[in-house]
């Protein structure tokens, strides 16, 4: 048995795509997942399963949420190991900073450099950026909602078949915590 955190990108954001955390619990169980929990309402659940990996649990989850609400959502699925590996290669001096500060966009798939390479890392100093495993770490002084490195990151032409969704680093350390097997 695995434990997992699905990353559910663009629910419950702007009135938008609603998915009550109760009802994705009821979707995981359904799906024969154990150990089933939520964290805050942006689309974070941890469940326990015996079967499948990361990317076909991915699917399943996207497939039965479009079926049940009626609207696509996009999910990676990641197990602890790799959770807690993130955390652990943070570029980024995460125990000095504000949570706000630091951000971490999952990625579906490896990304290059090269999908960034536009970017002056200069221009947008002391705001920084950097590719990890499937993942790019951003630092943030003044936090994201005034970050123009976030603004530029974001307009990054998507690579195709790649999903991303980013998540606050008191959320990235949450998903250690929570899928910590037999947590």
């Amino acid at each position: 048995m695995t434990t997992y955190a699905a990353l559910l990108r663009g629910i419950n954001v702007g009135g938008s795509k609603k998915l009550p955390m109760a009802d994705l619990r009821t979707l995981l169980t359904g799906l024969g997942h154990t150990g089933v929990r939520t964290h805050l309402q942006s689309g974070q659940a941890v469940f326990t399963t015996g079967h499948g990996d990361e990317e076909s649990l991915a699917a399943e989850l996207s497939r039965a949420i479009e079926e049940r609400f009626g609207f696509p959502v996009d999910v990676i699925v990641r197990d602890h190991t790799y959770l807690k590996a993130v955390v652990e290669a943070c570029p980024f001096p995460a125990a000095d900073l504000e949570a706000r500060q630091l951000h971490v966009t999952y990625f579906s798939a490896p990304v290059t450099p090269d999908r960034f390479a536009e970017i002056d890392p200069a221009a947008h100093l002391p705001e920084e950026f950097r590719l990890g495993d499937r993942c790019l770490y951003l630092y943030a002084p003044e936090g994201l909602g005034r970050s123009k490195l976030a603004e530029a990151l974001s307009r990054r032409p998507r690579t195709k078949g790649v999903i991303a969704t980013g998540r606050n680093w008191n959320t990235v350390v949450k998903l250690v915590e929570l899928t910590v097997p037999g947590a």
